[in-house]
C-alpha cells in the first residue's frame, strides 16, 4: 500500500476510536514519526496534509527539515526521543514540541535557552511508566514532583506528558497511570500510543498518538 494510503488508513483509525470512546473526530492529533525517513517518503504524506511530526534525535532533524520547512512552512516539529542537555540550544531553536523533558538537569537547560533564544516550544514530561532502567523517563513516583519543579523552580510551561510503555506488557495500565499522574500534575495533554497500540491509546484518552511503521513502513537502521 502506498505512504499516503498507509496515512490515510492511520488517520481513520484514529478518528473511529475516538468517536468510540465518545470524542468528535479530529480530537487526537496524529505524530507521523518520520525517524530515519528522508525527504522522499515524508513528502507523499505532507502532500497529503499531515503537518505534525516527529523526531527521535536532533542531528537527524537538522539535517532534513530546514529544506521541507522552505516548502510547508506551517509544519509542527516535535522532539519524540531523549534529548542531551548539549543539544538544548538547537532543541529549543528547531522544535515546536519536545516531548522529552525527564530530568533536572534537562528542564534547567531548557530553560536556560528558551530565556536565551525567546523560542517557547511547547513541552512533556516523558514518565518511565514501566521503570525500565535502559529507557529514558522519570519515574512514576516521581512525576507529580518534578512537574512542579519544572514550573516552580525552572520557569517551564509544561503542556502534558509522554509515554513508551514497555514492548512485552499491555500497554493499558501504562495509559491508565499516564492519565491519572497527569490528572495529578494538572496537565491535560497525553502523548501516549504507537503503531502497534494507537488505538487502544485513543481509547483511554491520548492526546497525540506518534505512529511511524504503520505510514511509512518499516525502517532501515542500517
Amino acid at each position: 500500500m502506498p505512504i499516503a494510503e498507509r496515512y490515510r488508513a492511520v488517520l481513520s483509525a484514529i478518528d473511529k476510536a475516538a468517536t468510540g470512546g465518545g470524542r468528535p473526530a479530529g480530537a487526537v492529533t496524529l505524530v507521523a514519526v518520520s525517524k530515519t525517513h528522508d525527504a522522499a517518503a515524508i513528502l507523499p504524506v505532507l502532500e497529503a496534509g499531515q503537518r505534525v511530526f516527529g523526531e527521535n534525535k536532533v542531528q537527524e532533524a537538522k539535517a532534513k527539515w530546514p529544506a521541507l520547512r522552505e516548502r510547508f512552512p506551517d509544519i509542527e516539529l516535535r522532539l519524540i526521543g531523549p534529548l542531551q542537555s548539549n543539544k538544548a540550544a538547537d532543541a529549543v531553536a528547531l522544535f515546536d514540541v519536545i516531548e522529552s523533558v525527564d530530568r533536572e538537569k534537562i528542564a534547567r537547560e531548557l530553560a536556560k535557552e528558551i530565556a536565551k533564544q525567546g523560542r517557547t516550544p511547547r513541552l512533556y514530561v516523558q514518565v518511565n511508566t514501566g521503570e525500565e532502567p535502559q529507557k529514558a523517563g522519570i519515574l512514576p513516583s516521581e512525576a507529580v514532583a518534578f512537574v512542579a519543579r519544572c514550573r516552580e523552580e525552572h520557569g517551564l510551561a509544561l503542556e502534558g506528558l509522554m509515554c513508551i510503555p514497555p514492548a512485552d506488557e499491555n500497554p493499558g495500565p501504562h495509559f491508565a497511570l499516564l492519565k491519572k499522574l497527569a490528572g495529578e500534575a494538572g496537565l491535560d495533554k497525553l502523548s501516549m500510543g504507537m503503531s502497534g497500540d494507537f488505538e487502544t491509546a485513543v481509547e483511554m484518552g491520548a492526546t497525540s498518538v506518534r505512529v511511524g511503521s504503520a505510514i511509512f513502513g518499516a525502517r532501515d537502521y542500517a
